[in-house]
């Protein structure tokens, strides 16, 4: 058996153009990058309490009227939100070569530590940031406001939206309440809170420049608040806060080309982050969230135009998964969503994020167009079907000696940011020096068939390949698909 790398390459040609296309350059431009990543300021299980999350009161909106209404102070909201902010140092130990005369090149451990900003959410210590802020950490501290110092735990990271919750062991602190997002509209005035560039308390005005943000392409349940207010490197996990103090969302990114503010923000709403500490407080160890189980497409205008609707709106059902949460609640293929839990939704992003903030469950509301008329589904909070299927170490001659695949359901997939409609096992890991990684194959890989034979799990697979001496196996990668003969 001749199985080298460069054959799964030479047969898999969208490996190599992508590979290409990014090491080149091809792909670069103006991105949102995380704002809390590099290193600012150099500084040499107990019962959980029950859930007791503020939710602030409406906000009331006013336009001045005279001109020294037009000369008012933020600094009452800022001495209401400002205690709440925190500092927080992430302590990362990395091992860095170095060259020393006598001994030659060596590794040498050095110690890192990054800057970011947090938010007390609740009196008795509980506090939330962005995960890229405290990811890899060995150690982490908050500062509070009033410049106390505590050691830090993590209780729940989440990457997936970019999110972690810390716990310090003190009562009485100072809070920010949550603001409700389906309250929020463009226009609205905010400040950002946070130590940007390690300049502590820092605050910042501006508006909110637009919702539902999901294209900025930083996490993967994207549906961003952007504002002009200035967010910098070190803003990360800091406040955006309306006119009543109230916490509208956790600044996260900006978009820029040379790494500074140029009015472009992005924070994560309010209603995810209460979601995500709900989950931490009642002792999860992942945030569990609902699944819809439709497949959409945007309704573009030559897309409305072909089903007779007067303007483009909502996004059309093109699959259902079978016995999901949609289907069983009466969605068809066909259908238009034109809102999911009373909010509006344009694309995939926006229908996957708002079922995902709802709480498991509870009955969402889904507003669907169906032959000309308007009906309200009532659709079960639900996570995704599979469970956690077991994963297999797969070992012998043949190509795939060496890979770790799991099953795919809609629950894997969804946790390895895969397609949930798609079928077979994927490679959630390879051993470096086995066979399959040295050919070419990657985590995320998709076997869907063998020998002609569709691939139903991973137990199915791994029989398979030990029955055979030579085999054809079909693979997707990044939405191509290949079929490679070994």
């Amino acid at each position: 058996m001749q199985i080298t790398r460069a054959n799964l390459l030479k047969s898999l040609p969208f490996v190599a153009a992508l590979s290409a296309a990014f090491a080149s350059g091809a792909l670069a431009g103006p991105i949102a990058e995380r704002v809390g990543l590099t290193p600012a300021v150099q500084r040499s299980g107990h019962d959980e309490p029950s859930l007791q999350l503020v939710q602030a009161a409406p906000l009331t909106r006013l336009t001045p009227t005279s001109r020294g209404e037009a000369q008012l102070s933020f600094a009452p909201v800022v001495e209401r939100a400002g205690p709440a902010v925190v500092n927080v140092y992430a302590q990362r130990v990395v091992r860095a070569m170095s060259r020393d005369p006598f001994f030659g090149r060596f590794s040498a451990p050095r110690v890192e530590q990054a800057l970011g900003s947090g938010v007390v959410v609740r009196a008795d210590g509980i506090i939330v940031t962005n995960n890229h802020v405290i990811e890899g950490a060995q150690a982490l501290k908050v500062v509070l406001a009033d410049r106390r110092e505590f050691d830090a735990e993590l209780v729940l990271a989440d990457p997936r939206v970019d999110l972690a919750v810390l716990r310090i062991r003190e009562s009485g602190l100072p809070t920010l309440p949550f603001a409700d997002n389906h309250n929020t509209q463009v226009g609205d005035m905010v400040l950002a809170i946070g130590n940007p560039y390690g300049l502590e308390r820092t605050v910042t005005s501006g508006i909110i420049s637009a919702l539902a943000r999901t294209e900025v392409g930083v996490s993967d349940y994207a549906f961003f608040i952007q504002t002009d207010a200035a967010v910098n490197r070190g803003n990360s996990g800091g406040a955006l806060v309306d006119m009543s103090g109230a916490l509208v969302g956790i600044n996260s990114a900006i978009f820029s080309e040379g790494g500074g503010s140029n009015g472009i923000g992005f924070a994560i709403p309010s209603e995810m982050v209460r979601r995500v500490v709900e989950s931490a407080v009642s002792g999860g160890r992942r945030v569990v969230r609902p699944w819809l189980g439709a497949r959409v497409q945007v309704v573009t205008q030559e897309l409305a135009n072909s089903l007779n609707l007067p303007r483009p709106e909502g996004v059309l059902v093109t699959d259902l998964y079978p016995r999901s949460a949609g289907e069983r609640a009466g969605l068809r293929e066909g259908d238009i969503i034109l809102s999911v839990g009373g909010t509006e939704v344009r694309d995939e992003g926006g229908v996957r994020y708002q079922f995902a903030t709802q709480r498991p469950g509870s009955r969402v509301p889904v507003l669907v167009l169906r032959n000309g008329r308007r009906l309200t589904l009532n659709a079960n909070a639900e996570a995704p079907p599979g469970g956690a299927p077991e994963a297999r170490e797969l070992s012998g001659n043949h190509p795939l000696s060496g890979a770790r695949v799991v099953t795919l359901t809609p629950a894997t997939a969804e946790d390895a940011r895969l397609d949930p409609f798609a079928d077979g096992v994927f490679i959630q890991a390879l051993d470096r020096g086995g066979v399959a990684a040295r050919i070419g194959f990657r985590p995320g890989d998709i076997i869907d068939e063998i020998n002609g034979q569709p691939v139903r799990d991973a137990a199915q697979l791994e029989r398979t390949l030990a029955q055979s001496r030579s085999w054809v196996i079909g693979i997707e990668r990044n939405g191509q698909r290949a079929e490679i003969r070994f």
